[in-house]
């Protein structure tokens, strides 16, 4: 069977490029072996943010007294709060069910492909062929090479919520987004938290006082954590799990009832057969790609986590809107100058855009930097949720924003009015003068870029 274009899997770039090149009258084969939507709707943003939004209200009510308020009794329910979120990702998945079988132009192949050459993939007992394909087959849970874990009853990102009975004792294997989101969201459903991690710093690609900052404010809701420690061994005994860990203090062990790894992801290539097709990868598996997203084969593109750029949502989504461009609209885009932002769903989050700090320096530039507490802020101040911090990075040569990191409650909002200066190329200075709602969380900017200063 013949298509103007192949796409494997329907996620975030996947799925509405399927919807835009057939609404263009192409006739596309969209091929899924697991759910409609991908990573994100099934297993990832829509899923734990739900989750983590009830941890949250399981928070305020449980420190209720804090606000003057009284609450009794209060616990999660688990059962409940797991049949809310998987009607929501039911509801979600449906929506683009439906957007495909609405498209005549679009036909939904169910099961694993694999490439048979650089233009024909295999799905079951169906050879589609195309001159354009496009790879969106995203990641999964990397699980680490610890003796013994093949044998203990471990959870990832993808199981851990489907838990009905809450963790007496969590302990969770990495200390990255993924890590720090379940950590908290389980310890404030009421579980024990033990996290363990490998480097020196939580999120270690973020300026140190900020993810020490993050750190402090887990600890004080009861995280504890193991840090510059390994994983050395995994056993089970019935329902107790422990880790055997070396650690600054030497070796030590570490037990608890349940057991989340999250240490990172790995893209789904391992049986893809993309040597078939001669498409490279690197190392780790990840599809080689340029700066437009094409791999080293004429008509195979690579987009989302799959090719090995930041693994998120938005950035799976731009990856889309780069190739729809290049491909439909005449245009010449790349991922070369795009700003990146991301946000960790902590409580309170931590929002980020262009580089850090140390990344700056590494980079020779000369730099302004500005920082507040949360507790300079008067909105927080006023609900009582003065945790976390503000930083900007700003080039003194030009004052236009590197980069910043906001650790705040809806910092994931905030950010956005940092970011859309810097797409404007526009000088730090146009906001410090400007005009903000007060009160409002935005306008602890106006005394973060007022404390923007010459740095050595």
């Amino acid at each position: 069977m013949k298509f103007d274009a192949i796409i494997i899997g329907s996620g975030q770039a996947g799925n509405p490029l399927s919807f835009r090149l057939t609404d263009l009258g192409w006739r596309v084969a969209l091929i899924e072996m697991a759910e409609v939507g991908g990573t994100c709707v099934n297993t990832g943003c829509t899923p734990t943010k739900t989750m983590v939004h009830r941890a949250q209200i399981a928070h305020y009510a449980r420190n209720a007294a804090r606000w003057g308020v009284h609450a009794e009794n209060v616990s999660a329910d688990l059962k409940t709060i797991v049949a809310q979120k998987d009607k929501l990702v039911h509801s979600f998945r449906s929506r683009r069910e439906e957007g495909i079988a609405n498209r005549p132009n679009l036909q939904l192949f169910r099961g694993r492909a694999r490439f048979v050459n650089s233009h024909q993939v295999q799905v079951g007992d169906a050879l589609l062929e195309s001159d354009k394909i496009f790879i969106n087959t995203g990641g999964r849970a990397r699980i680490p090479k610890i003796a013994g874990l093949d044998a203990v009853d471990f959870l990832t990102n993808q199981n851990v919520m489907d838990l009905t009975t809450l963790p007496e004792h969590l302990i969770v294997l990495g200390g990255g987004y993924i890590g720090l989101e379940f950590g908290q969201m389980f310890r404030r459903f009421g579980s024990r938290v033990t996290l363990i991690h490998a480097p020196d710093q939580i999120i270690p690609r973020e300026d140190p006082e900020v993810a020490n900052e993050l750190q402090k404010i887990l600890e004080a809701e009861g995280i504890k954590f193991y840090l510059g420690t390994r994983a050395m061994r995994a056993e089970q005994k019935g329902n107790s799990i422990s880790i055997f860990v070396q650690g600054p203090a030497g070796a030590s062990t570490v037990t608890g009832s349940h057991l989340l790894v999250a240490i990172g992801r790995q893209p789904n290539t391992d049986d893809l057969g993309l040597e078939r097709a001669g498409v490279e990868t690197d190392k780790a598996g990840f599809v080689k790609v340029n700066c437009r997203l094409e791999t080293n084969v004429p008509g195979i593109w690579a987009l989302g986590d799959v090719n090995g750029g930041p693994q998120f949502t938005h950035i799976s989504y731009n990856d889309f809107q780069i190739v729809d461009a290049n491909l439909t609209q005449g245009k010449n885009l790349s991922t070369e100058h795009r700003i990146l932002l991301s946000a960790l769903f902590t409580d309170p989050q931590l929002a980020c855009v262009g580089i850090t700090e140390q990344q700056a320096r590494a980079g020779g530039y000369k730099l302004k930097i500005g920082s507040i507490p949360m507790s300079r802020v008067a909105r927080a101040i006023e609900r009582d949720e003065t945790s976390g911090m503000m930083k900007v990075i700003v080039d003194a040569s030009n004052d236009l924003i590197l980069g910043a990191s906001i650790l705040s409650v809806e910092g994931g909002e905030i950010i956005h009015i940092l970011y859309t200066l810097m797409l404007g190329r526009l000088p730090y200075t146009l906001l410090k003068g400007a005009i903000y709602i007060h009160p409002t969380l935005a306008e602890g900017l106006f005394t973060l870029l007022d404390s923007v200063k010459l740095v050595d």
